[in-house]
């Protein structure tokens, strides 16, 4: 399998898939049929058995999909059957509440390490995060053995936080600044601006008037 022919939006459906198996399992269906999943997920049907046809043959014609199964190979696919450290860069109203947010480690995703430069939020708790000071940076991101890092900075410190993290071998950043960043072409790019969203919607809203 190799995972950079796969589309984008092939990754980010799995990721929806994925949750709503888990919904279903909860809820103690075990058989779903490709039907099932993309009236759950707003997708066709056709779209469910190609996004899933990537990573081989799963389920049983006629019959459908056992429910833990298929979650279980899109936890492993989408490497979430393994435990992520991640680094938080900013501690304003934003990265507190990134930090705060229990779904991550719902997810495998432990925030362990946040940081910022404001003296009076230094040394202030999120959570069970001490909020540590940019200078640790570097020596955090080894000892904690982090490979993915979150930048919730202005866009001004974006890139040198960007720059840093990246020389100490994280590799792969979720940006929520609003600014465009250079990474080199092994650290996997993520970028998040709300503002781009809400504009998205608001084209929409406008567009079908």
């Amino acid at each position: 399998m190799k995972v950079f022919k796969i589309p984008e939006a092939t990754v980010m459906r799995l990721s929806v898939y994925s949750r709503y198996l888990n919904q279903l399992a909860r809820e103690g269906v075990e058989t779903v049929s490709s039907g099932d999943i993309a009236k759950g997920t707003g997708v066709s049907s056709a779209q469910v058995r190609k996004d899933l046809a990537y990573f081989g043959e799963f389920g049983t014609r006629g019959v459908g999909y056992k429910v833990d199964e298929l979650y279980n190979h899109l936890i492993k696919i989408l490497g979430l059957d393994r435990e992520w450290n991640v680094i938080i860069v900013g501690a304003g109203k934003l990265g507190s509440a990134l930090a705060l947010y229990q779904g991550f480690a719902e997810r495998g995703f432990k925030i362990v390490t946040v940081l910022d430069v404001d003296p009076d939020i230094i040394g202030t708790k999120l959570g069970n995060i001490e909020v540590e000071p940019l200078e640790l940076l570097e020596e955090r991101v080894r000892e904690q053995n982090i490979t993915i890092g979150v930048i919730a900075v202005p866009a001004s410190a974006a890139q040198e936080v960007t720059d840093r993290l990246v020389k100490t071998g994280v590799k792969a950043i979720l940006n929520f600044s609003p600014r465009v960043l250079k990474v080199p072409r092994e650290v996997v790019l993520r970028n998040v601006d709300l503002s781009v969203n809400l504009e998205v919607l608001s084209f929409n809203l406008a567009f079908n008037r």
